[in-house]
């Protein structure tokens, strides 16, 4: 469909919020019951979202307990919200059972401080009771998050656990056509962040207000829910890349990068870097190292295709020692790099040198995911693209659209800095 547009009409099939939420817990419950799971106890974001279709709120991430699902056998989804806020779920998400949505019992990660083992003895019983109503009791319950006070009350409540994270990333794993569509809809949103960026960008800003303006236009985007994060880094920043911006002002013929890590439109992520030069043309060294980046993505993004794996995706990189002369993968961990798109922006597959080489994961039809190259000077200049993509039975789609096959160059000023040296 390739991006239609971003609300439902009567009158043109856009995506089938309905199929979509059908699909994302029939496929959960498949992989649940291949694990030889009776229920999985589910308390990260993505995983709750994945099953019952319901919103996470930005202050309640990254807090597992104040709200958990579980997947009991063949029964419903069972929502475990704070407080009174289950209301409004039995208002806005008629596809959860009223009798279904439930208040959650959460310590806090142990904030409850004394109070937290009474609080996880609560939340057990409550746990083997939604097994008991389901027919799954004394099954075995798969979760995807656990700490310390839950192995004690565990182990003393017999409850068998074990990984439930698994079945939740395999199932994750694969879109339907309605899941990529909203990935693509995440890609054109990333299209155009980027030009905004690009007629932003100039010389005297800083990368803070960079950021800032970035997530004030996105923010601004319809059935946009999160920006996890914009990264603006520029000069020396950019190599070794450090991942974050700074109040560091933006020079002439300055490198930037600018990624759109995790804008999240209808729980959907991106991943999204490109690069641009600011006030000038790139040195010939800049256009050099950039084109090498540019091969090394491509090379890796031509590798992509059903069955075969990431081991042959990640041989398209050269090691760390090739590249930068370090002692081991982990010392460029993230450097050239891919990992799956969707609810969260580490689904499968992630490809690494560091495992990828060894523990091959077999690329599928339906997989969303993002591939990214870098390269550059020490505390001078770095480059870095990134490339989003769907995989099809016979082809390879990409959804990110901003050009790539060059530096951005922003504004420049004829026969600025050529001098020798600059």
């Amino acid at each position: 469909m390739a991006n239609a547009g971003m609300v439902g009409l009567d009158w043109q099939q856009r995506i089938n919020w309905d199929r979509l939420r059908k699909y994302r817990l029939e496929r959960a419950r498949a992989r649940m019951k291949a694990a030889g799971l009776g229920a999985m106890l589910l308390m990260y974001d993505e995983n709750v979202r994945y099953v019952t279709s319901t919103l996470t709120p930005g202050w309640n991430r990254l807090k597992p307990g104040l709200r958990y699902a579980m997947l009991c056998g063949d029964d419903a989804p069972v929502l475990f919200e704070q407080g009174d806020i289950g209301m409004q779920i039995e208002r806005h998400s008629p596809w959860i059972p009223k009798d279904h949505v439930r208040w959650s019992y959460a310590w806090i990660k142990g904030a409850a401080g004394p109070a937290s083992l009474a609080q996880v003895k609560k939340f057990t019983n409550a746990i083997k009771q939604e097994m008991k109503k389901a027919n799954v009791g004394g099954m075995k319950l798969g979760v995807d998050f656990i700490d310390i006070n839950m192995l004690k009350v565990f182990g003393e409540e017999r409850i068998e656990w074990t990984d439930g994270m698994t079945p939740m990333m395999e199932a994750r794993a694969v879109k339907n056509e309605d899941e990529q569509e909203a990935l693509r809809m995440v890609g054109a949103i990333g299209d155009a962040a980027h030009w905004e960026f690009m007629k932003f960008l100039q010389p005297g800003r800083t990368e803070n207000q960079l950021t800032a303006h970035i997530m004030q236009y996105l923010y601004s985007v319809p059935g946009m829910e999160d920006v996890e994060d914009v990264i603006v880094s520029s000069g020396p920043n950019t190599w070794p890349n450090w991942r974050n911006f700074s109040d560091r002002i933006v020079k002439p013929g300055d490198i930037v990068f600018m990624d759109l890590a995790a804008l999240t439109w209808n729980g959907y992520k991106s991943c999204y870097y490109r690069t641009y030069c600011a006030g000038k043309e790139p040195t010939s060294e800049q256009k050099e190292i950039y084109a090498t980046a540019l091969k090394w993505l491509y090379d890796s993004i031509k590798a992509v295709k059903v069955g075969t794996t990431t081991r042959e995706i990640a041989s398209k990189w050269p090691s760390a020692k090739e590249a930068w002369g370090y002692a081991e993968e982990d010392q460029a961990a993230a450097n050239l790099w891919g990992h799956g798109l969707g609810l969260a922006q580490y689904d499968q597959p992630v490809i690494s040198r560091i495992w990828s080489l060894d523990h091959p994961i077999e690329i599928k039809e339906g997989m969303v995911f993002a591939l990214e190259t870098q390269h550059g000077k020490k505390f001078e200049w770095g480059v870095r693209i990134e490339e989003m993509l769907i995989v099809h039975k016979d082809r390879i789609e990409i959804i990110s659209n901003f050009p790539v096959e060059q530096i951005t160059v922003v504004d420049p000023i004829p026969g600025y800095s050529t001098l020798a040296g600059r």
